[in-house]
């Protein structure tokens, strides 16, 4: 049976446990937080709108995190009090998880993630193809939804990639296409200047649209997936980096990462990318 433990009762994570509730891949889901009765209340909550919603999926509550363990796919997102699991207490967290042996895929799905799935890998030795960061992956479907606004056409139809690290996201312009045309051909160099200046204002996204991103990546990595997923991953090699997180296009398989995708870029679009991503590096 497919468990999905998600580590945080914030807004954050009661939004990504009703929008896997929705999708009902994972049969079971568990909400862990140290505000038991809060958390009990959501879980209590999204049940309860299951015949509405349409979907019956086991949902519970619990305040300890070693019930995580036997999880298809970890999610921390953020523990009710505020913020995100991220700096020591957050590497505490992962640590406690993998000493409890653990080898679960894991979701960092709080903005403020990022340097804590860098220290993940380099200092607990988690396999990077084991980790994945979701709220940058939101951004890619707000530029699709900007772009559709900007043709007036359904953003679906729109395909681009976006690389780098927050916040010095990368759009692929030079190679974006709606419904197989060069998207240049159709909007202003002005007007895409326009949307990729928007990313600043639309970062961090709010805990619907991350949700919406997380669960899509965290169906991945239960069952593994036959189309690329855009989300942060610590690099190997990748755009000249190691050891540094940055958005890519991601192939997943069932519980890891089974390959980076670097996509095609200008030249201009490239050493915007190598700049952002050196950024990280010299942090």
């Amino acid at each position: 049976m497919t468990v999905a433990a998600i580590l945080g009762a914030g807004p954050l994570g009661a939004s990504i446990a009703h929008k896997l509730a929705e999708r009902a891949v994972f049969r079971e889901i568990r909400l862990i937080d140290d505000n038991g009765p809060v958390a009990a209340g959501k879980a209590l909550d999204i049940r309860q709108s299951g015949p509405v919603g349409g979907f019956d999926v086991d949902l519970s509550a619990t305040t300890d995190p070693l019930a995580a363990t036997g999880a298809s796919v970890i999610i921390l997102a953020d523990p009710l009090g505020g913020g995100d699991w991220e700096g020591d207490r957050g590497l505490g967290l992962i640590g406690r998880l993998a000493r409890a042996g653990t080898t679960a895929p894991m979701v960092l799905a709080g903005a403020a993630q990022v340097t804590l799935m860098e220290r993940a890998v380099s200092e607990l030795r988690l396999p990077a193809e084991r980790i994945v960061g979701t709220a940058a992956s939101a951004v890619v479907t707000a530029v699709r939804a900007f772009v559709g606004i900007e043709l007036n056409l359904s953003g679906t139809n729109v395909n681009l990639a976006i690389v780098g690290r927050p916040p010095g996201f990368v759009i692929g312009w030079s190679s974006a296409t709606i419904s197989g045309a060069l998207l240049t051909d159709s909007v202003a160099p002005h007007r895409l200047a326009a949307i990729a200046q928007s990313l600043s204002r639309i970062w961090p996204p709010g805990p619907q649209a991350v949700a919406a991103a997380t669960a899509d990546i965290a169906e991945a990595l239960a069952r593994g997936s036959r189309r690329l997923h855009y989300g942060m991953t610590v690099l190997d090699g990748e755009l000249g980096a190691r050891g540094v997180a940055a958005m890519l296009a991601l192939e997943i398989a069932e519980g890891r990462i089974a390959r980076r995708v670097v996509p095609s870029l200008s030249p201009q679009e490239q050493n915007a990318v190598m700049s952002a991503v050196s950024r990280g590096i010299l942090r």
